[in-house]
């Protein structure tokens, strides 16, 4: 399975997501490749992925991707996170 965490610049922020997924998917068992993106190559990295997690701001610049979109309010919130990804898994 493969996920990619997106945010504006995809150096800060998506890298956060990226690295609080992991944590996550530990904890749910769950064997998956995270990438960080920045928006401008979201796209076409959402092509090849199962699950994108972003902001709602970022969710609809992605455009028509077969990947499920995952918006997450707060990058840092595991709860919300595991939450979230655990219902599209």
């Amino acid at each position: 399975m493969k996920i990619v965490a997106v945010c504006g610049m995809g150096i800060g922020t998506s890298v956060l997501l990226k690295m609080n997924a992991e944590k996550v998917l530990a904890q749910l068992g769950v064997d998956a490749d995270v990438e960080a993106a920045d928006i401008g190559t979201a796209a076409g990295a959402a092509r090849m992925a199962d699950i994108v997690l972003t902001s709602a701001e970022l969710a609809d610049e992605i455009g028509p991707v077969k990947a499920k979109i995952v918006v997450i309010d707060n990058f840092i919130n595991l709860a919300e996170i595991k939450e979230k990804l655990g219902a599209v898994l």
